[in-house]
């Protein structure tokens, strides 16, 4: 970045998504200065198998922060943070990767999204372990336990024979930038069955069949823990130093898990004078739902609730001293991509938005948005009735939350022989629709269970797609909150770099300056048509009296 100023103090926000790496350079105010990004490599040798490599992703991240902080004072970085997916990296014990799969050398990464271990998952589950209850009573195939399982019974020479450390990839990231083998909490609470007032449970890897990780006072996955934004060793070694383009010493945080950071970076917005129902009302009334790849559902209570099919609880994982679950959706803006791409009018679409959008960038699901409002009119329905007959069921990657079953598939209900935009566009709708109901779903299912969430505070990619959140909103009835900073992942980061540089006490002070931009509800005409659509005349008639 060219043209910094002489007197301002940055921090680094380092995300490391699905599908590519992102930077950003953030002020003390928490205001985006710059951001840059680049893609990375996702290897796909077997079905359910995705695999990535440690070492492309450090190198991006090296390459993203030397440009990033080029005619940048090296003394105004104050501090960098990681977040990251949640993705096993195998290292031997010389810190070299080793492979995960038969082929492919330097693929050590098995990505979050990998459903390998799906048999193995369900052998965790039928032990009844009491570390399951942290878990929803279910053990996922997307953590950690299950995929080592797998490696040891699968890959038992090649891999686990040879492997010296399993770390969460955040927790690379962070050894990478400071030597340090130190775990963050959010990774092990969160996906390794860690307990942070107990430590590591002997008997659940007994119970499992992995044994073997207690050898060594549980060096191969982990014996020392950090709280996330605490400083990490001595901030940055010589060689990452080196590699980042940054001085040596320079505060490293503990990190978080990708949807962690989203979450931290949304949750505290700035919401007065909004009229929303958690206006002046503490941060438990809140639900960050961060929408990308996959979707991550996080609500926060201040005491424990145990949620069946939902993650957690876990505490301080997210924000401090606050306790948090953790619902979510496997596939998200995957499936729309699935539905999308792989329908017989796809390249038509392609061409059509390339006519509408040619100079702006604007992608095909701008066009999708625009093409539904057309039909709105043509039709004189509201979209979400355009397609009343046509049904999704979103679990084609099987059920995260609140079902908890990865050998679910998913459905469409309503196909004609039809195969036209029009027919893309609404396979589209029911597709969001879906997604919407799913959300609706969780939250239902985690006010049973005691949260009381009264607003939605949205983002990742697909907040930045406006039917997405309406349809959302429309779905749930309740308000969502799109911060005026469209990238709270990044900030997200950041904050963890600023709390490591002691510039700030606590991570919870830095989420207060968020501010609002976007509200989207549910509007009262639309609720009333509905209800008369519906034919829900008792419902109207009462909504009806309030109001008069």
């Amino acid at each position: 970045m060219d043209g910094a100023a002489p007197d301002e103090v940055y921090f680094v926000g380092v995300d490391v998504g699905t599908a590519g790496v992102r930077a950003a350079l953030v002020t003390r105010d928490g205001r985006l200065e710059s951001t840059c990004e680049e893609p990375i490599s996702i290897w796909e040798p077997l079905v359910d198998h995705y695999v990535q490599s440690s070492d492309e992703i450090w190198e991006k991240c090296c390459e993203l922060v030397k440009r990033l902080t080029q005619g940048v004072d090296k003394s105004q970085v104050r501090g960098i943070g990681f977040d990251a997916t949640c993705s096993l990296v195998v290292l031997d014990r010389d810190f070299q990767p080793v492979p995960v799969n038969k082929n492919g050398r330097w693929h050590n990464v098995v990505m979050w999204m990998d459903h390998r271990a799906q048999q193995q998952a369900t052998r965790i589950t039928s032990t009844g372990h009491r570390a399951l209850g942290r878990m929803g009573g279910v053990m996922s195939p997307e953590m950690q336990a299950p995929k080592l399982l797998w490696l040891k019974e699968n890959l038992r020479e090649s891999c686990w024979a040879e492997a010296g450390h399993f770390l969460d990839l955040p927790d690379f990231l962070s050894f990478k930038a400071t030597g340090s083998l130190t775990r963050s909490l959010c990774t092990l609470v969160c996906k390794w069955s860690y307990c942070p007032s107990g430590g590591w449970d002997r008997s659940f890897w007994t119970d499992i069949g992995l044994e073997d990780l207690l050898e060594d006072n549980y060096s191969k996955i982990g014996n020392q823990t950090s709280a996330p934004g605490l400083p990490v060793g001595g901030g940055l070694s010589l060689q990452a130093a080196a590699d980042l383009g940054l001085n040596p010493g320079t505060a490293v945080g503990a990190s978080l898990i990708d949807a962690h950071a989203g979450g931290l970076g949304v949750i505290g917005a700035d919401v007065k004078g909004l009229d929303l129902p958690c206006e002046d009302r503490p941060l438990t009334t809140r639900m960050a739902l961060i929408c990308g790849t996959s979707s991550c559902h996080m609500a926060i209570s201040a005491g424990p609730l145990f949620v069946p099919g939902v993650w957690g609880p876990y505490l301080s994982a997210m924000v401090p001293d606050l306790w948090l679950n953790e619902g979510g959706q496997s596939a998200t803006g995957r499936l729309m991509d699935h539905m999308v791409k792989g329908h017989a009018a796809f390249a038509q679409l392609q061409e059509l938005s390339h006519q509408r959008f040619p100079h702006t960038g604007e992608h095909v699901y701008s066009y999708l948005n625009a093409h539904l409002g057309s039909m709105t009119e043509a039709r004189a329905s509201p979209v979400d009735l355009l397609g009343s007959s046509l049904h999704v069921w979103p679990d084609f990657h099987g059920n995260r939350s609140p079902l908890a079953d990865p050998n679910l598939r998913g459905m469409v209900i309503g196909l004609s022989l039809s195969q036209t935009v029009d027919d893309l566009a609404l396979l589209y709708l029911a597709t969001l629709q879906a997604l919407a109901l799913g959300t609706r779903h969780i939250l239902e299912t985690m006010t049973k269970a005691g949260h009381d969430i009264t607003t939605l505070f949205l983002c990742g990619g697909l907040s930045k797609n406006p039917l997405f959140v309406q349809i959302h909103a429309n779905t749930t009835g309740l308000p969502l909150v799109l911060p005026h900073q469209t990238e709270a992942v990044l900030v997200g980061a950041a904050i963890l770099g600023a709390r490591a540089s002691q510039e700030y006490t606590t991570i919870q002070v830095q989420c207060e300056p968020q501010t609002t931009l976007y509200v989207y509800r549910l509007s009262l005409r639309r609720l009333l048509l509905y209800l008369v659509i519906l034919n829900c005349p008792a419902l109207l008639f009462l909504i009806l009296t309030r109001l008069s």
